[in-house]
């Protein structure tokens, strides 16, 4: 099986409540409330609505996540991706347009929890985008490992 390809797909007009585990990658496009554990790869479309815990492998975001994410590998933000809590990730990428209202730790592939006190020099604290002047607002200046794509 190759690496990208999908095992798992909840799509659009689904609601799922739960626990989630897999392995390879899952892709959601629905609305999803619960946990997800994996070692693999979450993929959140553009019209999804998710809401919890989780912790992956990677996680590659479209759609709206609201709560706290670890991944083990990277977190890749889309340019309509919308996020409301705590990341943990050692890479960070993000595209000019995505929202993340919240927190970000980033340190080695063993990151601390969200939430958890990381190491000095490895936590990133971003203001919301309503709370950015012009002359920071399409700029994201942190630790090394995050990427902007953009300005």
């Amino acid at each position: 099986m190759a690496r990208d390809e999908i095992n798992a797909f909840l799509g659009t007009g689904t609601t799922y409540q739960g626990k989630l585990e897999f392995q390879g990658s899952v892709r959601i496009d629905g609305n999803f409330k619960g946990e997800v554990t994996s070692k693999g790869t979450l993929v959140v479309g553009k019209e999804a609505n998710v809401e919890g815990t989780i912790n992956v492998g990677q996680l590659i975001i479209s759609g709206k996540l609201n709560g706290e994410v670890r991944a083990k590998e990277k977190i890749v933000l889309h340019k309509t991706a919308h996020i409301v809590g705590s990341l943990s990730t050692p890479s960070l990428v993000i595209e000019e347009g995505a929202v993340l209202e919240g927190q970000i730790t980033m340190g080695t592939k063993s990151t601390a929890k969200p939430g958890e006190q990381a190491p000095a020099g490895t936590s990133a604290g971003l203001r919301a985008p309503s709370a950015l002047d012009s002359s920071t607002k399409n700029k994201v200046e942190a630790s090394a490992g995050i990427t902007t794509i953009g300005k």
